[in-house]
């Protein structure tokens, strides 16, 4: 199987039936009736859900397999899970340049799968080593130090296949959609919406099935299907291979003197500032009429850069703002996995008298609020919006991804009046001094967060997918994707950080800390409430921004 790069015969003519700046899997031009759209982003969709649901299945469940096997306490559990998250979140800005460097969207996919099967395969394996040792003298369990070096090891090597395989999946999903053509430039807008339905369904199914598995018959069971799920995703991703369009980035590769996005953008600073002594009227002889008007002092690196270089830079630089404005949602969404979850394991479960709901599954809430309202988003909502604003999309994105925040706040809200709530009820009926014990407050109290968590995802995760994707030019479209997940990455290395400090700062002698170990004595509705307050100040910044936000057509 050959996969070139851009021939004579394309990206510079659009013939009939013939897609401008894209190959198929032979290295010849695409034709538009035989591949991409939706034929071939349902293999694309396909594989995503198969990830998801391997992915979820180990990350949903992850703080009660850090606290119940490996010993760990409530802070250090969650510390631990936020860093992981915030790894895995984090690597597609690393894996995203490869891709838009050398390597493809469609190599490093193939080989991030690799990797993130080897991963799976190594945590099965680590699940099936002996949870605890005894010590002879003291007869004290201990966890085996082997275990844990190989849970670890597993744990990151996940996290290594998992950043690079969803920072190109998606871009290259969206990549089956020609801009220029307006009914493939309206569908990539719905791709988004339905590919956030689909893994949404992943992540259902895996906290319905995976969850109960991990806590009732084996976690080496519980580890070993979402590794069969994801050798499922690689072949899904196969078969397509056919049908596949290539980006071949048209005319703009040429001329390029640094393949690295990171190499060409950085470049373009460091000019600009060797430059600054330079005026304005004799660098803009340098530059094309139709260059952005924004960050102008940008425009001095023309001197020693190529122009759409100097554009690049300017794209990404625009971009900063919103993704600042949007890093304590990734704080919030750190939650779900977390606090959420160990909020509910004090709860009552129980549905029989002789089964227990998982505290995980109920992040699988979440997921139903996604499934029923992306169809009322993108089939009613729309619509009427558009019929309203004229705009394709109804809606701009900054509008969507602010909406999603505003919820957020509101989920925050909810979660800490249904904190306080719990810790009164274990207050009135003296559970203070018992952790184990569960507090007669029914779990179904936390449905409406995990409800109205799930509804904000469907505004600011889908709104910052499109919005990261369209706004970045052609050639850096993973990068773009790779800074709307590192959003969540920062988000969740950030809620490590402050739950590291939170638990120093208030851990005073005599007096529990916000996240003790025992919950019925900790304070996480003041850490919601803090939560809450930040996303109100990000709101405000965001709306901001937005204002004045001068967005890029497609090119």
């Amino acid at each position: 199987m050959s996969i070139s790069n851009a021939d004579s015969e394309t990206g510079t003519t659009l013939s009939y039936g013939v897609v401008e700046g894209s190959v198929d899997f032979r290295g010849k031009p695409s034709v538009r009736s035989s591949s991409g759209g939706w034929r071939s982003s349902g293999f694309i969709i396909g594989a995503e859900v198969s990830e998801k649901f391997a992915y979820f299945g180990v990350a949903s469940n992850l703080i009660t397999y850090f606290t119940a096997q490996l010993g760990e306490s409530t802070a250090a559990a969650a510390s631990n899970v936020n860093l992981w998250l915030g790894t895995a979140a984090f690597l597609p800005l690393i894996w995203g340049s490869i891709a838009d460097s050398f390597l493809g969207r469609f190599r490093t996919i193939l080989f991030t799968s690799s990797l993130y099967i080897l991963g799976l395969g190594l945590l099965t394996f680590s699940a099936t080593i002996p949870s605890a040792c005894k010590d002879q003298e003291t007869l004290v369990s201990c966890v085996s130090q082997f275990k844990v070096t190989v849970f670890f090891c597993a744990l990151y090597l996940i996290a290594l296949g998992e950043g690079g395989f969803k920072a190109c999946l998606r871009a290259f999903g969206a990549d089956q959609f020609d801009e220029q053509d307006p009914i493939e430039s309206k569908a990539k807008s719905s791709f988004f919406n339905w590919l956030y339905f689909a893994i949404s369904f992943g992540i259902l199914a895996t906290r319905l099935v995976s969850n109960y598995v991990q806590e009732n018959l084996s976690w080496a069971l519980g580890f070993g299907i979402p590794c069969v799920s994801m050798m499922i995703s690689l072949f899904f991703f196969l078969l397509g291979t056919n049908t596949y369009r290539f980006s071949t980035g048209g005319e703009v590769r040429q001329g390029r003197k640094h393949n690295n996005p990171f190499v060409r953008i950085g470049r373009v600073f460091v000019a600009a500032a060797k430059n600054r002594r330079e005026t304005s009227s004799e660098t803009l002889l340098l530059l094309p009429h139709e260059g952005s008007k924004q960050y102008r002092f940008l425009d001095r690196a023309a001197i020693s850069c190529d122009s759409v270089e100097v554009e690049e830079a300017k794209s990404v630089l625009s971009l900063v703002p919103v993704w600042m404005c949007c890093l304590v949602f990734g704080i919030v969404f750190a939650q779900s996995p977390t606090f959420f979850t160990k909020q509910g394991a004090t709860m009552d479960r129980s549905i029989s008298s002789t089964f227990s709901v998982p505290a995980a599954t109920l992040q699988g809430f979440i997921s139903v609020a996604i499934l029923v309202f992306i169809p009322i988003y993108d089939r009613v909502l729309v619509p009427i919006a558009r019929s309203i604003t004229h705009k394709p999309a109804g809606i701009t994105t900054l509008q969507r991804i602010s909406t999603g925040i505003f919820l957020s706040i509101l989920s925050m809200v909810i979660a800490a009046l249904v904190e306080m709530k719990r810790l009164k009820t274990a207050r009135d009926h003296g559970l203070v001094d018992s952790p184990n014990a569960t507090v007669p407050m029914s779990v179904c109290w936390l449905i409406p967060q995990y409800v109205l968590y799930g509804v904000s995802d469907v505004f600011t995760m889908v709104g910052l997918q499109e919005f990261f994707y369209g706004q970045i030019p052609v050639e850096l479209r993973s990068l773009g994707l790779s800074m709307y997940l590192s959003v969540i990455g920062i988000g969740n290395y950030l809620s490590s950080f402050m739950v590291s400090v939170i638990e120093k700062a208030t851990s005073q002698p005599g007096q529990a800390s916000w996240f003790d170990n025992n919950l019925n004595q900790a304070h996480l509705d003041y850490f919601y409430w803090l939560l809450a307050c930040l996303s109100s100040i990000s709101f405000v910044s965001l709306v901001y921004f937005a204002k004045s936000y001068v967005y890029n057509s497609p090119k």
